[in-house]
Parts: C-alpha cells; structure tokens; sequence
C-alpha cells in the first residue's frame, strides 16, 4: 500500500502506541470549560472550539516558554480529587478512541497540589482515574493499557520528591520517571542525585532533552544520568553530517535509545521547521529508533492518527513506516520483555498486516 492510498479510517483503526503525551495537555476542552466553572477560573473564551482553536493558535508561536505557558488553564481544573479522576479517564477513553493500543502518560504531581492534595493523593487520584478509564475502554471492545510516568519539574525544587513517589508507586501503575520544563539553562545533571537513586531502585526513565537545548543536553542526559530514552531529541542531528554520524548519534542509534519525538508539537516550539523536513523521517531511514508521539493533544491540537496522517501527506510515508515505528515504540516501552514481545506479536503485526 502506498502512502496516498491510507485514508483517515485506515490510520485510525491502525494499532498505536504512544510514549510521550502528557496529561494536562490532553484535556478535552469542554472538560477544561465545565471545570473551570465549577472552580471559578476565567479562561480565555468558555466556547469549547474556540477554547481547542485558542491553545493551538497560542502553541504556534515557535517559543518553547511559551508553549508551556498555555498549560496554566489545564492545571488549573485539575487540583481537586474529582478533576483529576475525570481527566485521567477522559485521557485513557480519548486514547481508545483513537487506536491506541498502549499509552505511557506523563505529569508533574508537584503541579497539582495547589487545592490540597498530597503528592502521594494525587497520585493515587490518577491512577483511580486512568483505572477507571481502561475497564470502560475494555468494556466498550478498545482495551488500551496506560503506564504513567510521574515527572519532576526541572526548573523547581521537588524532583527528588517526584522521584521517590515513582518508586513507591512501581508497582501500583507507575512505570518510569521524567523531568520536564524550560530545558534552556536547566541541565538534567542538576539532578544527578535523583537519577542516580532511580538507577539503584531499578526504576527507568526517560530525560526531556535535545528540544529547546542542543547536543550538550542530550549528551548529559544519556551519559551523565544514564537516561534509557530522550524526549523529543531532534537536534541530535547536529552530530549527523552528510550522514556520518558523530560519536554521540552513533551511541543513540547504535544502543537503541528511542527518540521520543513529537512532530506538530516541534513545529510549534521551533524544534523544526515542517513536518516533510522533520528530522524523523532522515533519522528514521538512518536506522534509528525514532518513535511518533503527540507530546500534548489539546495544546497542539493533535492526536496520533492526525500525526500520521501528516506523516503520510507530507513526508511520504506508508503503512511500512507507519508500523515500524510503532513497534519501535512498544519495543522501548517501560514494560517487561515477555509483555512487550506480546503486545507487538498479537496485536501490533496482525493490526498493520490487515492494512498492507
């Protein structure tokens, strides 16, 4: 099949996985509306589609600082136990929806304690929530599995906190660990004491790095701190040249990292510049582990079927890519092997061989 013959449905239906999403970018926006009534927070407009069109036109301004700003109406519905159980399982349900098989959500506990919650409540709120929103998905005949990876916010105080919330909770749905925020000027080795405990306890995780900050954060992440995967991490193309690859691109592709990289969302953070000139596409013919992600759905008004279908019309790709990294993904999930070796043989190959 070629890449002008997959149509919407096609990709729809196609199994996904996706490793970086957050989950206070993905709100539905008449979610966001009714909340922030409830709790007495003035948005921007009470119009869910003038809310959706709001975000995305806010995110297009090529300035990661920015990008995060417009979070500050997510987080803002979600500080009490009902908010998050209702947004954790509209998370999972929005998932199901659009085929994905599994899903690794990520969020900073520490950003949603500000209506009383503990650390450890709003912790233990959203796994209830994204519970609940799995038996309903199974229910319905889209089974999706969701790991969480908890975060620490780079620029704060509280990753230590974040990280020890993410070994108590392992084996209570908690799969892995992050840190995310502005990258610029917060170098992931500043919290070498968090991930180092992480490795002792045997907890992986994944490092925000190579997006807002070049080769150096990539560097540090991987071999200061020791991370398994990199979000995002386009510019690793500053260490490709003619397709040579330098010491570093090497170590990426050669041991497997994955890049978790997330395409709309790098256009509307300046990461890179169009989707047919994306860095995925070279790197991925490069041979390596590059994966397809939608970073924050509501803020990039996107969803995994709508980035492979941009994939697809704008950079050539087909089903044979499509599927690769898919099971790219599932190979580099936070699961153990016999359980990852599952999800690809019985659900991934047979759901892709079906479109070829």
């Amino acid at each position: 099949m070629t890449a002008a013959r997959i149509d919407t449905e096609t990709l729809r239906s196609l199994p996904k996985a996706v490793l970086h999403d957050h989950l206070d970018g993905g709100l539905r926006p008449a979610t966001v509306v009714e909340l922030a009534e409830a709790a007495g927070h003035t948005l921007p407009t009470t119009d869910p589609d003038e809310l959706a069109a709001w975000y995305v036109e806010a995110a297009n301004s090529g300035d990661l600082v920015r990008y995060i700003a417009t979070f500050e109406h997510t987080l803002a519905v979600m500080q009490t136990r009902e908010g998050l159980l209702r947004t954790a399982e509209e998370y999972v349900l929005d998932l199901a929806a659009d085929g994905v098989v599994y899903g690794e959500v990520r969020y900073a506990p520490e950003l949603n304690t500000s209506g009383g919650l503990s650390l450890r409540e709003v912790v233990e709120t959203v796994q209830e929530g994204l519970a609940a929103g799995m038996a309903k998905a199974a229910a319905a005949g889209t089974p999706v599995r969701v790991g969480t990876l908890l975060c620490g916010m780079r620029m704060f105080d509280r990753v230590a906190e974040a990280a020890d919330l993410a070994v108590a909770h392992r084996d209570a749905g908690v799969v892995g660990f992050d840190i995310a925020g502005a990258e610029d000027g917060f170098p992931p080795a500043d919290h070498l004491t968090a991930f180092e405990h992480l490795r002792r306890e045997s907890v992986p995780f994944t490092i925000h790095a190579g997006e807002a900050h070049g080769l150096p954060s990539i560097h540090q992440a991987l071999q200061v701190c020791g991370a398994q995967r990199i979000g995002h991490g386009v510019r690793i193309t500053e260490d490709i040249v003619d397709g040579k690859l330098g010491r570093l691109a090497g170590w990426v592709r050669d041991r497997r990292i994955a890049l978790e990289m997330c395409p709309t969302s790098n256009l509307q953070t300046g990461a890179a510049d169009s989707i047919a000139g994306h860095p995925i596409t070279a790197l991925k013919d490069l041979g390596f582990r590059v994966t397809v992600n939608t970073d924050n759905r509501l803020v990039s008004g996107t969803t995994m079927t709508r980035e492979m279908s941009l994939l697809v019309e704008e950079a050539g790709w087909g089903v044979e890519d499509l599927r690769t990294v898919t099971v790219n993904a599932v190979k580099s999930a936070f699961l153990p092997y016999d359980e990852r070796k599952a999800l690809i043989e019985d659900v991934i190959l047979p759901g892709y061989a079906s479109a070829l």
